[in-house]
């Protein structure tokens, strides 16, 4: 127990650290070879504060521990929402612009309820695996599209440029993130496995919270480090895109490389405690938004009561997990 606690722990701080040299690297990469800020943005920062996921998410099922992969997947969408969300909320309040209510939340509304249609029949499919990365890649060329052109999203980008390395350095430092990563996720796998064989859990439940709440660590980061600079459209668009790429990437490699067998609680317990957080976020917005545009304000508010619901149901969820287990 006492080695795979630290092999747990060893890999949490290593999977962090990697992916911040990864994120690095491969934007760095982007820069010399000239895209924008805001594409880098959207596209490399979102997959790499997503990257420790995919790569546990590959490993646990390299490894036959494919329910260890989607209790991450939907563990950590809980926990961006629960803990993420509404401690960064807590600490400071922030404003929402109307642009991600017309299109981030309907999109991850749109992909949680078409997902829970696809694991309906209690299997995790490679077609379905296959459908979910299809639907990924439309989705996120068309916020690459639409997003490009956004003059509040591109004053954000561009207002605290990141350091841009040399060529031969950012290819360095981003091959070293990967390599770390795929090390640090398979240690933190084997770990993990090894906790939940010696308490007696599923690897499902060492999922849903340990490995959840350590590979949400870089979103918790990133989202309070943008909304104490002020860039709260990048802080909620952070967990959002993180959510999205849990869903449709994350929970989709179990099933491509081999089908995988749901229990019920994952959908009547797990899925539907995300899904609810998700609804209940979205319903924030926008009656916050109806409040305050009836007041002259065209954006919504997420306050510290918000906070507290947030870390609130966050609490009760771990309560049902330990009244289930």
């Amino acid at each position: 127990m006492l080695l795979a606690a630290i092999a747990v722990l060893a890999g949490f701080v290593v999977l962090i650290w990697s992916a911040d040299l990864f994120v690095a690297g491969a934007a760095s990469i982007a820069a010399n070879l000239g895209l924008s800020p805001i594409i880098i943005g959207i596209t490399i920062v979102s997959i790499g504060t997503s990257a420790p996921e995919i790569l546990v998410s590959i490993t646990a099922a390299l490894t036959e521990a494919g329910e260890l992969a989607i209790g991450n997947a939907i563990g950590s969408n809980i926990a961006n929402v629960g803990l993420v969300l509404g401690l960064t909320v807590l600490i400071v309040p922030m404003k929402v612009q109307p642009t991600c209510m017309r299109r981030e939340i309907p999109a991850l509304l749109l992909v949680t309820m078409a997902t829970a249609l696809l694991l309906l029949d209690g299997v995790l499919s490679r077609v379905d695996g296959i459908a979910m990365v299809v639907v990924l890649c439309v989705i996120m060329s068309l916020i690459v599209r639409n997003e490009g052109r956004d003059s509040v999203l591109l004053k954000e980008a561009t207002a605290t440029p990141a350091a841009v390395l040399s060529p031969l350095r950012a290819w360095l430092t981003f091959a070293a993130g990967l390599v770390l990563l795929i090390i640090s996720s398979r240690l933190l796998v084997w770990g993990a496995t090894g906790i939940a064989l010696q308490l007696g859990v599923s690897q499902l439940m060492i999922g849903l919270t340990v490995v959840a709440i350590g590979t949400s660590l870089p979103e918790l980061a990133a989202t309070i480090a943008s909304a104490l600079r002020g860039h709260t459209d990048i802080a909620i668009g952070n967990v959002i895109g993180s959510n999205l790429f849990n869903l449709l990437a994350v929970m989709a490699i179990p099933g491509l490389i081999e089908p995988q067998a749901l229990e019920p609680l994952i959908l009547y317990r797990d899925y539907l405690t995300m899904t609810g957080l998700t609804v209940l976020l979205a319903a924030t917005l926008w009656f916050g938004r109806l409040r305050r545009k009836a007041g002259g304000a065209g954006h919504a508010y997420l306050g510290r009561s918000v906070g507290i619901l947030l870390l609130s149901i966050y609490a009760l969820y771990y309560y049902w997990l330990y009244r289930t287990r």
